[in-house]
């Protein structure tokens, strides 16, 4: 249980789903997890919010990443690499999402 001074965990949910944005957002708060959850609609806007520039700058760096694979602009597989290269962004847990019947 998580105690009243607890810090909450930054996640960053990389989804172009509302559906699956508002899924992800349901389970953490049944799971009374202690979570801010800042979305990103494509690969553009993650490494945005990861870089902190433009809108992002004073975003905070996430403590781990929901990553979908299938995106628009850039996708997934490109966000994570771009992610793994990054000495500052590459000790970020990141899990990859996808409903997606496709191997």
């Amino acid at each position: 249980m998580i105690g009243p001074a607890a810090t909450p965990v930054e996640v960053l949910l990389v989804e172009d789903s509302p559906g699956d944005v508002r899924l992800m957002q349901e389970a953490f708060r049944d799971a009374n997890a202690l979570a801010r959850i800042h979305v990103a609609s494509d690969g553009i806007e993650a490494l945005s919010f990861l870089h902190r520039d433009g809108v992002y700058a004073h975003s905070p760096r996430p403590d781990l990443i929901l990553l979908d694979l299938n995106l628009p602009r850039m996708d997934g597989r490109e966000v994570l690499a771009h992610i793994k290269q990054d000495p500052d962004l590459k000790t970020i847990p990141t899990l990859i999402l996808t409903t997606s019947l496709a191997e």
